[in-house]
């Protein structure tokens, strides 16, 4: 599958169509933002349930998947490089010039956890380039000093110890992903996400840590929920103890764009967890009909 540089670093993208063409048909693009520690590996189920109506676009952010620079530092010499950042609102910038490179305009959106935290901003920053918009496990968080620095501690130590050699341990799939889920996923699923998860470039992992969890996040995610303007959908699983429920149905009552379901029995990956009910909703959203299977 492809690459292409944007902003000075190269990014995996692909179509996924009805036809199964790499290019899209012409259908209204729904692009598809992975979360941290992740890739668009994830959706890719999801997208090929909604490519009935769709072009469905999908990419690995800056950092992370199929993007990662596997150690090596961007092109700083290249003409279109840029400052490395590590901001949401910087992330949010890729995909607008991701969507430039690609000459693609008007877009609905898909994006989920720290994704979802970007989509919020490049909805604020480019209202007009999209239709509309679903944020899965999302929500706003009060600063707490002690948990936060507990928290960098942590996250620090998790991204500095990632040999490999843990993606062949029996089982590490499995406990890599338990705190996430409430029901659990194939083992397929599960080593991609352990896989994604140890290809990540050191720096956009823990930088990202610090952009995501943090006290200037407190202060502005809030207000960027209030500024939403875009039709939004935000899901939240009800069992999710990374970005629990009631953070999602706060930050969804900051604007009357935002409408919240809470999806029971599922946790941080409610479109794997259920997924007839998650895509039910999301059609229903969108305003597209179940298709019909002979």
């Amino acid at each position: 599958m492809p690459d292409i540089q944007v902003r000075g670093f190269n990014h995996y993208y692909e179509w996924i169509t009805a036809s199964g063409a790499s290019q899209p048909s012409g259908k209204p693009v729904l692009v598809f933002i992975h979360g941290w520690g992740g890739s668009a590996r994830y959706w890719e189920s999801t997208a090929h349930a909604l490519a009935d109506a769709f072009d469905c676009l999908l990419y690995d952010m800056r950092g992370f998947g199929r993007s990662a620079r596997g150690g090596q530092a961007p092109d700083l010499l290249s003409e279109t490089a840029e400052e490395v950042s590590y901001e949401l609102e910087s992330y949010a910038e890729d995909l607008a010039a991701l969507l430039n490179a690609l000459k693609i305009g008007r877009v609905c959106l898909n994006a989920h956890s720290a994704g979802a935290s970007i989509a919020t901003f490049f909805l604020n920053l480019y209202p007009d380039r999209v239709e509309r918009a679903i944020l899965t496990c999302s929500g706003i968080f009060e600063y707490d000093e002690k948990a936060f620095e507990a928290f960098y501690k942590f996250g620090g130590y998790v991204v500095r110890f990632r040999p490999r050699w843990l993606y062949g341990l029996p089982g590490m799939d499995r406990l890599f992903m338990k705190r996430f889920l409430h029901r659990p996923l194939s083992r397929d699923i599960s080593r991609a996400f352990l896989d994604d998860f140890l290809m990540a470039d050191y720096d956009a992992a823990l930088g990202t840590i610090f952009t995501c969890v943090s006290k200037r996040a407190t202060e502005v995610m809030p207000q960027e929920f209030a500024r939403l303007q875009v039709p939004t959908l935000l899901i939240a699983g009800e069992k999710d103890i990374i970005i629990p429920a009631v953070m999602g149905r706060q930050a969804a009552a900051l604007s009357d764009r935002v409408t919240f379901i809470e999806m029971a029995n599922t946790a941080h990956f409610p479109m794997l967890e259920d997924t007839p009910t998650y895509l039910s909703h999301v059609r229903a959203f969108l305003g597209i009909h179940q298709p019909v299977t002979a």
